[in-house]
């Protein structure tokens, strides 16, 4: 499937990368291609299939989701498919996974994509959002993992290696740092290799670049952190960062 190219925001920030940007990327990237996690869902291209498992990944443990994505496939196959079966069938499919507006939102999207955009979902981010449920990670996760866009997907553990990496200091909920964020993530973007860049900062996040005791030593990007040098003990609350709560909740899943 070919690239997407995505126009990304202007920014000066995104002009500004620090030198670390590269060996950053390199050796983020090494350390993905040797342990990434086995997932049903990596690796899958089809766009449907991709915002199936990001959306229950929203708020839901990947073991749960490990049992219920290929059950939920298995049934309904296709967008069409989905859209076709009645509100009941779909929120009984959905049973045991529990926040239940995700199964309605998926289904109500599933519906619009078939009546109104010819039954394939759109490649770019800012289309995707207008999708009932479908906020601005889900948008780039889609983009970037089914359609090859050059595009961000920040969650909780993705913006947390960004701000620790870069030295992203201090707490704050405010739009202002999250677009800080998200400017950062969309520079470094690898034109070639967005799902593999996308899923290893979120790799990392959620196995070694933890919220709570970090493992700094054992860290493939530690020589190029901001606080790579520091001793997991001392690593301050300073140096993650915070980001919505839609997004942070959404991120719960890739721990």
């Amino acid at each position: 499937m070919p690239i997407v190219t995505v126009p990304r925001p202007r920014s000066k920030r995104a002009g500004r990368l620090p030198a670390r940007a590269v060996p950053f990327r390199r050796r983020l990237l090494a350390w993905y291609a040797r342990h990434r996690r086995s997932l049903p869902w990596r690796g899958v291209r089809d766009p449907y299939a991709v915002l199936v498992s990001e959306v229950m990944l929203q708020q839901t443990q990947v073991a749960r989701v490990r049992e219920f994505y290929p059950r939920f496939l298995a049934r309904y196959p296709t967008l069409e498919d989905l859209g076709a079966a009645p509100a009941a069938a779909v929120r009984e499919t959905w049973e045991g996974l529990g926040y239940y507006a995700r199964a309605r939102n998926l289904h109500a999207t599933a519906r619009h994509v078939v009546a109104h955009l010819g039954g394939a979902l759109p490649r770019r981010p800012e289309e995707l959002r207008r999708l009932p449920g479908v906020g601005r990670y889900t948008a780039g996760a889609v983009a970037s993992l089914a359609y090859g866009a050059a595009v961000p997907a920040v969650d909780t553990n993705a913006a947390r290696v960004l701000a620790r990496v870069f030295g992203l200091r201090g707490r704050s909920r405010t739009a202002a740092r999250e677009r800080r964020v998200w400017a950062l993530a969309s520079a470094l973007v690898p034109p070639r290799r967005p799902a593999d860049w996308n899923q290893a900062l979120m790799d990392l996040g959620a196995s070694i670049c933890t919220a709570r005791a970090p493992r700094c030593p054992r860290c493939p990007v530690r020589r190029c952190c901001a606080f790579g040098a520091r001793r997991v003990g001392h690593l301050s609350r300073s140096s993650t960062v915070e980001t919505s709560p839609r997004v942070r909740a959404a991120a719960e899943r890739r721990r």
